[in-house]
């Protein structure tokens, strides 16, 4: 089984008969079964082995009958059908019957129009049916997506490029890995239209093509990729080439640009040729790796990238150098492999983004409003849909007593009757409080869109508690055997076939000495990252019937076949390990070596009194200090600072995760163990402070953990200059109405306190994130000394944003309606950073205006605090 890939690279051929995969054939002659062969040529490992053929051959048919029956489809080249219309993969979604399901009824909505209006339909389509709101990484189904009625942009967009697919429309998905102005990311979706390609934001259907919030921070980008299904000859800048897809940039579409040539030499000065080297962006508090090249064999490679700073990394044999450059200012870097490992040194850099340079398409008034008007009835019909929705769960509900059963309905969403379904299977086989605790231990997203076969599976073939093989507490049992959850995977129901893969006496055997099933697994289970570049993780039972895996799939097959046996296993949240049970200690599981080496579940748990950590001679300490600075009292991991380990080659990062799970952000520095557990090892801190103007002040700083001692280690933020610039005077009469009654008020009030004013839209995703970063400190916005007033258009607006559930915003704002005088003169009188909603103004009592941003702003509410703290 270890040759499985041999053995698809023989189908093909098979395929193909005497033809290519990937000949330059005319549209007309490229045919059904030279597109089975070209997917599976180029398709990832995953993909070939946990969907059947038919499948695929049904995706290829809606391909072929869409390019037959809508007008496009008849003058559409090869290479754009090939690869941006036949691949049914977007991202790392779940592959799902999309095109079959909603063919007809995306048909009926477009054959009559124009491509270019068919393109912005499809759009609306999406928006009727889906809303952004931030989720984890897993990228639902596009099914699944629309069946919940909300996703994050990766969602939304895998969405949207499905959906144009399906009508013969190329499309694809536009990636920012990391903006440069903040902490955060963004996918959107570019169509092929007449010869050219056009973007959307997806599921934010606007009146023209090229249009969307995002056109500015879109220009402050420094690097915006894409990644096209098989061996791409298009005329975009190719980043990489690997077995399954062509890595292209496109920044050059959205930004100003230059290309920067690097050179990596080693402290001798001598070229070193078959180098990686890592282009990172300062992003949540981490020098992110956003792309790797390699060095030719002058040791040279280059980049077009945005004009902003970036940094630039490359390693060879245990030896490391790095450099900030800013594209546009050095046609040149050299990058000098003289760090190694044991060395402390320390540095600063100014990380500066790119100015904005965004160029608008001309809108109508009259088209803004006929779009407006749909977005409207659009709107209307997702949340009839969301209303029936939550009155289900309501009735489910209402219907049992169990107090995490309603909680459980209540993140269920369009899956409520899934859920449903299989608490009355448990019912009728009496195990309805294992069943909950099942249910108990998915994240959000597996609950709205786990199946009924995956839940039966894995609450018939998990032994209970009460069965002899099982003997430890429920602590360890529920979320380490139990559970079915493991890592960032589709959930499938794996549990009957892999613990019935054994006879019994392995079985027990297995059990008993779990050090045996690592030998198994790495004798058995070939690892070939290469595999698997796009690092979609392939199913426990994908990997069984393989043979073979990149690591990160066969990590969760090791835990998955583990729990199958009755054994606790995990892979580590923190440091990525992955580790066994064995009493009452976690046990690094080593697929080379017969005696694994052991780890305190200390690692994972990070318990509060260093008087109480198990100290086993493998781990060292870190005690982390911080001299507080204005408007930081407690920084936070991602947002203020983060960790990295040194593998022999490249930093890799540790997560340190909030412990509530409803809690989508870092730990604060006060809930770390004082001193914190690490694996020995080569580590760097990195603190940052991000300004206002997307600017960042970094510090990092390399240290050493040695096994048994504990390293004090000084957490540095920079602070910025106290220089408090005046941007306007709020010099005018705030009116405005109260949105469930004709009530106007006027402000200003008290003159004593500082305003913070926002104008915001009905609940965009710029909007959105606001909220959600102010929400982030309600406790320190209502400790303040300060007014909030937040005002919509209107009454519509208002009661659309509402929708948006926004329960944990500080107490005391005041919400209104009819801004439309008082934006107007906000425009004219404070200069910000561009003229998209949401707009947010801090001015002090004497109606200065010392802070202001619009438009698309992360790290809102701790940039308002700090302005606030100043005073």
């Amino acid at each position: 089984m270890r040759y499985f890939t041999a053995f698809i690279t023989l189908i093909v051929v098979a395929l193909l008969g005497t033809g290519c995969a990937d000949k330059k054939n005319t549209t007309d002659t490229f045919n059904e079964k030279e597109a089975l062969a070209f997917l599976y040529q180029y398709m990832p490992l995953g993909d070939q082995v946990d969907y059947p053929e038919d499948y695929f051959k049904e995706c290829i048919h809606y391909a072929f009958l869409a390019k037959q029956e809508l007008p496009w489809g008849k003058v559409l080249p090869e290479r754009e059908f090939k690869h941006f219309v036949l691949p049914p993969r977007v991202n790392n979604e779940n592959l799902d019957r999309f095109r079959a399901t909603y063919y007809e009824e995306l048909k009926g909505r477009v054959q009559h129009l124009s491509l270019y209006d068919a393109a912005l339909e499809v759009n609306h389509w999406c928006h009727e049916h889906v809303n952004y709101k931030g989720s984890d990484s897993r990228t639902s189904a596009p099914m699944a997506t629309v069946k919940t009625s909300w996703g994050r942009c990766g969602e939304e967009s895998t969405l949207l490029v499905t959906a144009l697919r399906t009508v013969g429309i190329p499309a694809r998905q536009v990636y920012t890995p990391r903006w440069a102005h903040c902490d955060d990311n963004h996918a959107w979706v570019e169509a092929y239209v007449d010869g050219d390609w056009h973007f959307m934001g997806a599921c934010e259907p606007e009146p023209v093509l090229d249009l969307g919030w995002f056109n500015e921070p879109a220009s402050r980008t420094l690097l915006l990729h894409t990644r096209v299904f098989g061996d791409y000859d298009g005329p975009e800048e190719v980043i990489s080439r690997n077995a399954n897809y062509t890595e292209i940039n496109v920044v050059d579409h959205y930004a100003k640009t230059a290309k920067t040539t690097f050179n990596v030499v080693d402290a001798e000065g001598r070229p070193q040729p078959g180098i990686a080297v890592e282009f990172k962006i300062y992003n949540y508090a981490e020098f992110c790796t956003v792309v790797t090249k390699t060095t030719d064999e002058k040791g040279q490679t280059w980049l077009t990238s945005g004009l902003g700073a970036m940094m630039a990394y490359a390693a060879k044999d245990g030896k490391f150098g790095f450099q900030v450059f800013r594209s546009g200012e050095q046609d040149a870097v050299t990058i000098t492999l003289d760090h190694e490992a044991g060395s402390e040194d320390c540095f600063e850099f100014d990380m500066v983004p790119p100015a904005p340079s965004a160029n608008l398409p001309e809108v109508t008034p009259e088209m803004r409003a006929e779009n407006d008007r749909r977005g409207h009835y659009e709107d209307s019909l997702r949340n009839a849909y969301i209303a029936d929705c939550k009155k289900a769960q309501q009735d489910l509900i209402a219907n049992t007593g169990n107090k995490t059963l309603c909680q459980i309905y209540d993140k269920s969403w369009g899956n409520y009757q899934t859920l449903a379904d299989f608490i009355q299977y448990a019912q009728d086989r009496k195990q309805e409080t294992k069943a909950v605790n099942l249910l108990q231990h998915l994240s959000d997203k597996d609950l709205r869109d786990v199946s009924l076969e995956v839940l039966k599976d894995h609450l018939d073939h998990t032994p209970g508690l009460e069965q002899s093989i099982i003997s430890m507490p429920p602590e360890l049992y529920e979320p380490y055997i139990l559970s079915p959850r493991i890592s960032n995977e589709m959930i499938v129901p794996w549990r009957k076939t892999l613990s019935e893969h054994f006879p019994e006496a392995d079985r027990r055997s297995f059990h008993d000495h779990p050090e045996q099933l690592t030998e198994w697994v790495g004798a058995h289970i070939h690892v070939d990252d290469a595999l698997n570049p796009q690092r979609i993780p392939i199913s426990p039972l994908g990997v069984l019937k393989a043979g073979q895996a990149d690591r990160h799939s066969r990590d969760i097959f090791f835990v998955a076949m583990a729990r199958s046996l009755g054994v606790a296993a995990q892979i580590n949240p923190v440091n990525g390990n992955v580790e066994y049970d064995r009493q009452g200690q976690w046990v690094k599981a080593d697929f080379t070596a017969t005696q694994p080496d052991q780890s305190s579940r200390q690692t994972a748990s990070l318990d509060d009194e260093a008087s109480d950590i198990n100290r086993p001679t493998a781990i060292g300490f870190l005690d982390l200090h911080y001299q507080p600075i204005e408007g930081t009292p407690d920084p936070k991991y991602y947002t203020h600072f983060s960790i990295k380990k040194f593998d022999g080659n490249s930093f890799r990062l540790l997560a340190y995760d909030a412990q509530d799970p409803g809690i989508d952000d870092g730990m604060t520095l006060s809930s770390f163990a004082h001193p914190t557990p690490l694996e020995p090892g080569y580590y760097v801190l990195t603190g940052g402070t991000r300004l206002p103007d997307g600017s960042a002040l970094t510090h990092s700083q390399f240290f050493t953990i040695e096994p048994g001692r504990t390293t004090p280690m000084e957490l540095v933020l920079r602070k910025p200059e106290a220089v408090q610039k005046v941007l306007g005077q709020l010099d005018f009469a705030l009116t405005y109405t109260l949105p469930d009654s004709d009530k106007v008020l006027s402000y200003p009030g008290d003159a004593s306190k500082p305003l913070i004013l926002g104008l915001l839209d009905q609940g965009s995703e710029p909007t959105t994130h606001a909220m959600q970063d102010i929400s982030a400190f309600a406790q320190q916005f209502e400790d303040s000394t300060v007014d909030m007033i937040f005002l919509f258009n209107n009454k519509e607006d208002y009661d659309k944003f509402m929708l948006k559930n926004f329960n944990n915003l500080p107490r005391g704002i005041v919400l209104g309606i009819q801004y439309g005088e008082i934006l107007q003169k906000v425009s004219e009188k404070i200069p910000l950073n561009g003229d998209q909603l949401p707009v947010f103004i801090l001015a002090k009592p004497n109606h200065d205006v010392v802070f202001g941003c619009s438009g698309y702003t992360i790290g809102l509410g701790e940039q308002l605090l700090k302005t606030l703290s100043q005073h």
